[in-house]
């Protein structure tokens, strides 16, 4: 078949045929063929998070915080930084260590009852971040935030209802509600942050959510380490999983993995979405410098490299989940164009 047939079947590549001119056509099937990232021996993974009780394939992992649920994981082989580099004036560490140390700064609040089971988790070594936990067509979410901000969240919780205390996780929480089905719990500060558990989804009543209240705990980092679903990503995966999604992305010149470390354990979209969009920005960041310095050749590769988005399987994934994907289509779009928006640092995270 020939390249103007293989064209014709792919409305893609004739809107982008549109957009780049002439021979610069070739430079899409040039980028795609350029040398990726160097294939990196794949960790095996840090957290070997092995349960005993099957899935489906497709399902979110069932989660249980009992030891009977979940099989040890242990430390597997030397990690040097998150990214295989060596910690500055420090000795190598597995992933192991480095998720523990993370963990050590949450809350680890988990619910301690059949059935629940955490869907998606975002920050890990940060003074913010939220894990939520699903069961049937119930769900919670437990946001954390710097101890710094508990009055001026306190107070604004004043304005939705008068608090009623309990105790959540043995520390005392104000409990306010939105309405007849909706509840949220405030946990007052503690280890420098606090904890603010909301309903998200089904059919709730006050007595429901207080039962709920009595199941969550605050675990060690070791057992709320285990209880994290396979998928998620922490800081001892970063480098393998980023391998993964780098295998088929053109890469912009000056490109470092050292620049996707990321320290918060993040489900797959959001990492997903985290590695392709820094791929995104340094494309942005080089059509832009050639276009300054007047280096047509390099603005039209830097263009054509970026239109191959919509065939990274990262984002392709990503696609059926959430909208994050089209925000970089709409900036490949427009920088074929020549047209570079203010607000494609923000957009894309960069």
């Amino acid at each position: 078949m020939t390249d103007e047939l293989l064209k014709d079947a792919d409305p893609y590549r004739r809107d982008v045929a549109a957009r780049l001119d002439g021979a610069e056509q070739h430079l899409l099937e040039e980028i795609m063929s350029t040398p990726k990232l160097d294939t990196v021996p794949p960790l095996r993974r840090t957290l070997a998070r092995r349960l005993t009780m099957a899935v489906a394939a497709a399902a979110v992992l069932a989660v249980a915080v009992t030891a009977a649920t979940v099989a040890r994981r242990e430390p597997l082989e030397p990690y040097q930084g998150a990214l295989g580099v060596t910690e500055a004036g420090g000795p190598a560490v597995n992933g192991w260590e480095l998720d523990l140390k993370a963990a050590e700064n949450l809350p680890r609040l988990v619910i301690d009852e059949p059935g629940w089971k955490p869907t998606s988790v975002y920050g890990f070594a940060r003074e913010d971040g939220n894990i939520t936990y699903q069961n049937g067509d119930r769900a919670v979410s437990i946001d954390w935030y710097a101890a710094k901000h508990y009055p001026s969240y306190y107070k604004d919780r004043l304005e939705v209802s008068k608090p009623e205390w309990t105790t959540l996780a043995g520390v005392e929480a104000s409990v306010v509600t939105y309405t007849a089905s909706d509840f949220a719990a405030m946990r007052k500060p503690q280890d420098g942050t606090f904890a603010e558990m909301r309903v998200q989804g089904g059919d709730w009543t006050r007595a429901s959510f207080d039962a709920l209240l009595t199941k969550v705990v605050k675990v060690d980092a070791e057992t709320f380490l285990k209880s994290l679903p396979e998928e998620i990503i922490t800081p001892g995966d970063v480098r393998a999983e980023a391998t993964k999604i780098l295998a088929d992305v053109p890469l912009p010149p000056g490109f470092d993995i050292a620049s996707l470390e990321k320290d918060g354990a993040n489900d797959p979209y959001q990492f997903g979405a985290f590695v392709a969009g820094q791929v995104a920005c340094g494309w942005i960041g080089e059509f832009k410098r050639a276009d300054e310095a007047g280096d047509d050749g390099a603005a039209k590769r830097a263009a054509a490299a970026l239109a191959t988005s919509r065939q990274w399987k990262v984002l392709k994934d990503l696609d059926a989940a959430g909208d994050y994907p089209e925000a970089v289509w709409d900036l490949a779009d427009k920088v074929a164009d020549g047209e570079v928006p203010d607000w494609y640092k923000e957009g894309l995270g960069c």
